[in-house]
């Protein structure tokens, strides 16, 4: 019995075993990546060469995908848009794990739909719609650049030559739409505009176009950007060069859909002739040992299909995919796809492994045939720069553009070294001229008058911009903000043995210890008579009120509130406690870590007061603010020159020749900090001022300065560059000496305090109210109106009622309960009655704390 049971149960284990570990399954023979693009077009025709050269190329390296072989499924849409979204329903019927393409932007648009729902990344080399976001289409990556980029190129053609309007020719899809909108975003930013919209219809014919171009005429601006789909047989431009529209009076851009089709064509000279004056843009690719030897390999096989940028772009694509599988095959050891009943798709079923299998391919990071590939944040990919291409007789390159150089004559490759002037669309021709002697630092209001003066062009360095000086010179955008701050020695506070009583004061001590004692006193008075716990000798009676007032700091009371009113009571207690230890707990870990100072200044304020030595750095107009705007004595103020100085003299401190502390701009107290450790920054900065770059009056070469420094700080250079030269201790920022916490007192709690007393005032008084009308009962029916009116003084008899009345309020509650409910007594019975018995009885055995 026991073995068919232990046979029962290890086989149970073994199959949840196996079940529980779906992923550890064999790897696939073939694993099946989908292709969804137009065989026929000026695109399609160069990838699709490209893609099976890359399928090859994959399967035939031992390195990757681990003997599994690579299938390529193709579909053509023939560029339809109902078409794709059928085949690629289609092809992930046959268990893709992934679709290369397509280079539609609407048929990437309703695939990437589908790929939402059955997990399946999807990966163009050619759809560049700007609106196809991350956001919206998860498994949707690029890895080409999307229009925003080229738009952003174009714009800073037109800015260069100062064009303010444009005419902006389009097919009417969500390709050319969104394009075009991007550009017009781009354009704003140079300010400039789209002045027309030409849309076309996709299908666009002869007469249409004419219809469009020759009512354009007629219209003021003569620059002309066309942005539609690649166009084999040239029908736009010979259109164009019919209507006598090819000449010097017209301005002609297009995308990069132009060098795309060119790259297509047999280069004979009718076509050229076509596109004289034609400017256009083509994806920059550097030259490197790869790309030689594919376009080697491609001239070789002899191939009817002409060799295209986007072909390049497709190749990469495929290794892509390939590597990011390698990686997940590795990870996962197979594929796995499953029906969801939820999506009623018939035989259609969910990759198990996409969302995985997108994570590799995000995270990417390798060189291919057209650069590094790597992915943003908007899974788009980034680095892609552009060649301008002037047709004139040929092809010819005139120049670059790179999100980082912008416009160039030279490669972005040669320009990586050369960034501060790449920013500037023009070559400036310049030389450095030191200004001092290079022993002392050199007087900046002299230097700005030299330049006003028309002895320098200009003045570059830690030019600080005032007023005064803005009088004379023209200043850049700032390049870097200032401010005069302090800075001074700062040690780590030593904490005595009596730090646990700094958080409050004394008067807060006192109220809260006063405090402890009104509650015992309230809540054994409340609860002597119902509650047992608070009754027995009076020894054990005081301990037990005092120690249960205290221990509810704790949480930890024995005794239990049974009446009404102690209870109404301890909640106001605890929610006061609740607050008072809060803020104790908060005040004293902000004691035990603060910094304090040595000579015992916070800031600017109790610098000025102290008298003491200050600071400041030679040739700064800081000694001229200290004594002018803050009415510092001269003689106080003492000049540095350097670092080291900076450091001895706040090491020695005033009481040996130094300063107590150094007044300076805040990127040099950054540089001085960066490598000091013993010194910090005292409060905020007490000015607002900048740095910036000072030119002639009027010239031009300041406006374009500042739009390079704006360039600097959008981009976030200019923060790196301070990160790399001025936190290499950390920022100055995180160490700022944090302000001397306070001591809190009685005025920030009194209406906490207020409360609690009135609640067991109150409690205590409604105690007393009833006490006192249960005492009056019983005496009255006590009383004997026949006895004869005593001789007793009034006095005596006061005393005889207190003390009555306390040894009535000292008896338990049933007990008096117990007496009220017998009817009244005669009162020649009364000594003797069972209810007086009682009370006396209970008055003998127990001691009263009266």
């Amino acid at each position: 019995m026991e073995l068919s049971v232990m046979a029962v149960v290890s086989a149970v284990l073994v199959f949840l075993v196996f079940v529980g570990r779906p992923l550890q399954c064999e790897q696939p023979a073939v694993v099946k990546v989908g292709a969804v693009f137009t065989f026929d077009s000026v695109i399609g025709r160069g990838a699709k060469i490209a893609m099976e050269m890359a399928v090859e190329d994959i399967n035939s390296d031992p390195r990757i995908l681990n003997g599994t072989q690579l299938r390529m499924v193709m579909e053509d849409p023939k560029c339809s848009a109902f078409m794709g979204s059928v085949q690629a329903l289609q092809m992930i019927e046959k268990e893709v794990v992934a679709i290369v393409g397509p280079q539609s932007s609407a048929i990437a648009c309703i695939i990437s739909h589908i790929a939402n729902g059955l997990h399946i990344p999807v990966i163009s080399y050619a759809a560049t719609n700007p609106t196809l976001s991350s956001l919206q289409f998860p498994y949707f990556l690029r890895t080409t650049a999307t229009d925003s980029n080229q738009m952003a190129a174009v714009a800073d053609i037109i800015d260069f030559y100062d064009w303010k309007e444009i005419i902006a020719v389009f097919v009417d899809n969500d390709y050319g739409r969104n394009g075009v909108t991007a550009l017009g975003h781009e354009l704003a930013r140079k300010r400039a505009t789209i002045s027309y919209k030409l849309p076309l219809c996709p299908e666009y014919n002869i007469s249409e176009i004419s219809d469009v171009l020759n009512k354009s005429k007629a219209l003021g601006p003569r620059v002309y950007v066309v942005h539609i789909d690649p166009d084999p047989s040239l029908k736009f431009f010979r259109i164009v060069k019919k209507l006598d529209m090819i000449t010097s009076n017209y301005i002609w851009l297009t995308t990069d859909w132009l060098s795309s089709t060119l790259d297509s064509l047999p280069g004979d000279r009718d076509s050229l002739e076509i596109l004289q004056g034609v400017v256009t843009l083509r994806p920059y690719i550097p030259n490197n040992p790869k790309k030689k030897a594919f376009m080697a390999r491609w001239r070789n096989m002899q191939l009817k299909a002409k060799f295209t940028t986007y072909g390049l772009y497709a190749y990469d694509t495929m290794w892509l995919v390939a590597r990011s599988i390698d990686r997940f095959l590795k990870e996962n050891g197979g594929l796995t796809f499953s029906l969801n009943n939820k999506l009623q798709l018939g035989n259609l079923k969910v990759f198990d492994g996409g969302e995985l299998l997108l994570k590799f391919i995000t995270s990417s990071n390798f060189t291919g045939l057209t650069g590094k590939i790597q992915f943003d944040a908007d899974r788009n990919r980034g680095g892609i720069d552009y060649e301008i291409i002037n047709v004139v007789k040929g092809t010819y390159k005139v120049g670059y553009w790179s999100n980082e150089t912008g416009l160039s004559i030279q490669s972005p490759k040669s320009l990586k070294g050369n960034k501060v002037r790449k920013l500037v669309p023009y070559e400036i021709p310049f030389r450095f001229e030191p200004f001092g002697d290079g022993l002392k630092n050199p007087n900046y209001d002299e230097l700005v008058r030299l330049v006003a003066d028309g002895v320098f062009d200009a003045a570059v360095g830690d030019i600080a911009i005032t007023t005064n000086r803005i009088k004379l010179v023209d200043f850049t955008q700032p390049f870097w903000a200032t401010g005069l701050v302090v800075v001074a020695p700062i040690v780590n506070s030593t904490s005595s043995g009596w730090v646990f009583v700094k958080p409050f004061t004394l008067e807060m001590w006192c109220s809260t210890a006063a405090s402890f004692v009104i509650i015992a006193v309230v809540i054994w008075r409340l609860e002597h008579r119902v509650n047992d716990d608070f009754r027995g000798p009076p020894r054990r009676q005081l301990k037990t009120m005092f120690l249960f007032s205290f221990s509810t700091l704790f949480k930890a009371n024995y005794e239990n509130p049974i009446s009404t009113l102690g209870r109404i009571v301890m909640v106001v207690w605890l929610f006061l406690l609740l607050v008072i230890t809060s803020s104790y707990t908060a005040s004293l870990s902000s004691i035990l870590t603060v910094q304090q100072l040595s000579t015992g200044i916070t800031g600017i304020d109790s610098l000025i007061s102290s008298g003491l030595p200050v600071g400041y750095q030679e040739g700064s107009f800081a000694y001229s603010y200290l004594k002018n705007n803050l009415n510092i004595h001269a003689s106080r103020l003492i000049s540095l020159g350097s670092r080291e100085e900076y450091e001895s003299a706040l090491r020695r401190g005033p009481k040996n020749g130094g300063v107590a502390a150094i007044v300076d701009e805040t990127p040099y107290v950054e540089l001085f900090l960066s490598t000091q450790t013993d010194f910090g920054i005292l409060g905020l900065s007490f000015t607002r001022s900048a740095w910036g770059f000072a030119f002639r009056k009027d010239s031009p070469l300041a406006g374009d300065m500042s739009t390079a420094i704006l360039k600097l700080t959008e981009s976030g250079q200019l923060q790196k560059i301070k990160k790399k030269w001025f936190c290499k201790s950390g920022c100055s920022d995180e160490r700022r000496r944090k302000p001397e916490p306070k001591q809190l007192n009685l005025s920030s709690f009194w209406a906490l305090y207020s409360l609690c007393g009135t609640f067991a005032l109150m409690a205590f008084f409604l105690f007393l109210i009833r006490a006192i009308r249960q005492y009056i009962r019983y005496k009255s029916r006590q009383m004997d109106p026949s006895s004869p009116t005593s001789s007793i003084s009034s006095s005596i008899l006061f005393s005889q009622a207190i003390h009555n009345f306390l040894k009535f309020i000292d008896e338990k509650e049933e007990a008096i309960k117990k007496m009220f409910a017998q009817p009244a007594i005669p009162p020649t019975q009364s000594l003797n009655s069972e209810v007086c018995h009682l009370t006396i009885v209970s008055a003998c055995n127990e001691p009263h704390f009266w």
